[in-house]
């Protein structure tokens, strides 16, 4: 096998039809937690007995939902949007067995995802397949990796698809899931 050097991943690198934006359900979300963790905190001020089992768990409770939401509101209040359909696109990733390497990789440079493919996928193993997938099934991002000792190293670039190619791809996710 040749060594191909790739420096884009595909959850790195960008497409013009993707964007991040902030959810506004995220950032509402973390906001009503950020407040229930201060009220449950404050609250703990207000009971007679400070030191009772009670006062305590209500204190841990607050602290440790503020924390929640905190890094709720910063690190996960952004979604990946396909853009001309305004579907909301989620990351993936899928492994499989190192004998359906040549056709993985056939299938994701053609870009023929055969329905009629027998190939599974495992709950771990020597080959990884990240994917980005609107929910609309209109866009699709795919890149395979092999484990080489230590960390999975591209083996192919990144392809997009549209339509019914990427249709074709979320069909073809659909039937290698384990069930």
């Amino acid at each position: 096998m040749a060594t191909q050097t790739i420096d884009a991943t595909i959850f790195v690198s960008s497409h013009p039809d993707i964007a991040k934006r902030i959810s506004i359900s995220g950032i509402v979300f973390s906001s009503i937690m950020l407040l229930v963790g201060i009220l449950s905190f404050a609250f703990t001020f207000e009971l007679e007995d400070k030191s009772s089992t009670i006062s305590m768990a209500l204190m841990v409770f607050g602290i440790g939902l503020f924390l929640v939401g905190i890094f709720r509101m910063f690190w996960k209040s952004k979604e990946v949007v396909y853009v001309p359909t305004g579907s909301v696109a989620k990351e993936s990733t899928i492994f499989f067995d190192l004998k359906h390497l040549d056709k993985l990789k056939e299938l994701v440079n053609s870009g023929t995802f055969s329905i009629d493919s027998d190939i599974k996928s495992e709950t771990s193993g020597n080959l990884r397949m990240d994917v980005i997938l609107s929910e609309d099934k209109k866009f699709a991002a795919v890149q395979l990796f092999q484990f080489v000792p230590y960390t999975y190293q591209p083996i192919t670039i990144v392809h997009y698809f549209t339509n019914r190619e990427a249709t074709a791809v979320a069909t073809f996710l659909a039937k290698s899931k384990l069930n």
